[in-house]
């Protein structure tokens, strides 16, 4: 072998090794990480499971609040309407009695 090639040798061996040991992650540093975000996931799927529950909860009573609403709306519109016909009544009653 020539005499560059032989300096050269065991520069080649430590660049190769580094490169091939850093650049490669253990099996531990992966599950350490990986654990880390799976328990992230696993609060935020407990919030959004949480925030879920009270929107439901709150569209229920939405549309419970809706529908007596509707309901109110419904007997005020037959209360006027019994109302109007009390003041028809009268009218018509103080146009029939005689006057003094």
């Amino acid at each position: 072998m020539s005499q560059p090639f032989m300096k050269l040798a065991p520069l080649t061996v430590i660049l190769v090794g580094s490169v091939a040991l850093s650049g490669c992650a253990t099996k531990k540093y992966v599950r350490e990480q990986v654990a880390t975000v799976s328990q992230r996931v696993d609060a935020l799927d407990s919030r959004l499971q949480a925030t879920d529950g009270t929107a439901k909860q709150a569209l229920a009573e939405a549309q419970s609040a809706s529908a007596q609403a509707q309901n109110n709306g419904q007997r005020l519109d037959q209360l006027n309407a019994r109302v109007d016909g009390v003041e028809q009544r009268m009218q018509e009653n103080q146009r029939k009695r005689p006057r003094n």
